[in-house]
């Protein structure tokens, strides 16, 4: 079962999902929905909830549609992979139909939407790109921001495009390419970047400066450049084309520090305050 995970925003609240591409439909966390319903402040709580919920469905004899759901690995609070209960949207509706709550409508409504929107996106992608502007939107970031990332997103798109061509496998050689490129013009670790951001689970580019993005895609663009230019194949190749990308980028990055005395890679990052502060006791 081919799988996209993603993550969903219920008025700005985060659910954790994937899209099963063989069955074309979305399977959602159940926890992070009976947390949005229930308002439980934590995973734990709402996991809870749900414990003592399906207990009491199983007792009155409820559909076994929903009290016997799928399980799914997601990232968890603590940054690892867990099993959690998933459903799908059938699973969904009946769920809220068994939680009173005062957001049951909206939620009916933002559900139908989600899976209105990944059946466009399948017939038209430009529908993805203008549902992460507005995302980003939501999430306070201007509208320079954006078209950064969107441009460096569209850089990346084309290298791991690349790589896919050249004979690289995806997921783990995608992701140490990634780190090598990043190593190489940053002089650290995409890890070593994120716990330098107090990053846990999140995205790192989303929480990139302006600078940090323009030159990722600078280190990204030259890599690709360089890769089609000595026809690099294989992971080995591409690895060393990584290396010579990732050092223009660098070169730029040192040159840019000397003129301005300030350093490009930053600890500077979009988190609430409140967890900027629980990142910093802990």
């Amino acid at each position: 079962m081919k799988q996209e995970t993603a993550i969903k925003l219920f008025e700005e609240k985060k659910i954790r999902a994937e899209w099963d591409e063989e069955n074309e439909k979305w399977w959602f966390s159940v926890v992070d929905i009976v947390s949005i319903l229930t308002d439980q402040p934590t995973q734990r709580g709402a996991s809870n909830y749900w414990a003592k919920l399906k207990e009491r469905l199983s007792e009155e004899g409820a559909n076994e549609l929903l009290t016997n759901c799928q399980q799914l690995k997601m990232i968890a609070e603590d940054g690892k992979m867990r099993l959690t209960d998933v459903a799908d949207v059938e699973q969904i509706l009946r769920l809220v139909q068994s939680i009173p709550s005062k957001k049951a409508e909206p939620f009916k409504q933002w559900l139908a939407k989600v899976g209105y929107e990944r059946i466009k996106e399948t017939t038209d992608p430009e529908q993805s790109i203008d549902r992460a502007r507005d995302n980003w939107q939501k999430l306070g970031r201007s509208e320079k921001w954006i078209q950064q990332r969107m441009s460096g997103q569209e850089t990346r798109n084309k290298l791991t495009d690349y790589w896919k061509e050249s004979g690289v496998g995806e997921q783990d050689e995608f992701a140490a390419l990634t780190n090598i490129i990043h190593q190489e013009w940053t002089e650290m670790t995409v890890k070593r970047h994120k716990a330098l951001k107090n990053l846990k689970t999140q995205n790192l580019r989303d929480h990139m400066s302006e600078a940090e993005l323009i030159f990722t895609a600078l280190a990204e663009l030259s890599t690709r450049q360089i890769a089609e230019s000595e026809q690099a194949k294989g992971f080995a190749k591409n690895a060393e084309a990584g290396e010579k990308g990732g050092k223009i980028a660098k070169n730029a990055r040192k040159e840019l520090e000397a003129k301005t005395g300030k350093s490009v890679v930053t600890g500077e990052n979009f988190l609430p305050p409140a967890q900027n502060k629980k990142a910093l006791e802990e």
